[in-house]
């Protein structure tokens, strides 16, 4: 069953669909980056992707806060007819996504800054530290970057699951709402 072609005002916007794919790649990027590199020796390709990793979370704040400019300000397509419960939960999934977009680069941003490890953007525009040096608040705080990054990947499984159910199982337009047409 082939969907049926969606008129132009049910589909997110090009802009929307641009920030919502280039978050996805930057931020499952970002995230087998920081995985990889966690568990590398110390070396100098070890610093230089910690600082890639670093520059890929500031990219990811700025990019969340004006996709969430955009969404502020633009209305998003109506929701498509599902049972009331699906659409609680993919509100709720939505809403925590958005938070952890914000949460996890600014833990992260917090961790280095207490470690003595100051955010160099692009190794030429050095970045404010976000909390004063502390070693043991570096501490405190380094498992909440790991485990709110961990929430966030989750969180991007159960939703790649949902967009895979609605469309090879349900055969609705939930997924080719956000897909780019060429």
């Amino acid at each position: 069953m082939t969907p049926v072609p969606l008129h132009p005002e049910a589909r997110y916007s090009g802009v929307a669909m641009a920030f919502h794919w280039l978050l996805a790649v930057m931020i499952v990027v970002a995230f087998c980056v920081g995985v990889y590199m966690h568990e590398l020796p110390m070396s100098p390709d070890k610093l230089k992707l910690y600082s890639y990793h670093k520059w890929a979370g500031v990219i990811i704040l700025g990019l969340s806060a004006l996709r969430l400019l955009w969404r502020l300000t633009h209305k998003p397509p109506a929701d498509l007819p599902a049972p009331a419960w699906q659409h609680k939960v993919a509100h709720l999934t939505h809403g925590a996504l958005y938070a952890l977009f914000f949460i996890v680069p600014l833990v992260g941003w917090a961790y280095s800054s207490a470690a003595g490890f100051p955010v160099v953007l692009f190794g030429v525009l050095p970045l404010p530290d976000f909390v004063p040096v502390d070693k043991a608040l570096a501490e405190l705080i380094k498992p909440w970057h790991e485990r709110t990054a961990m929430l966030l990947a989750l969180l991007v499984l159960m939703h790649v699951g949902a967009a895979l159910k609605h469309h090879f199982i349900d055969k609705d337009s939930t997924l080719a709402r956000m897909r780019p047409q060429f």
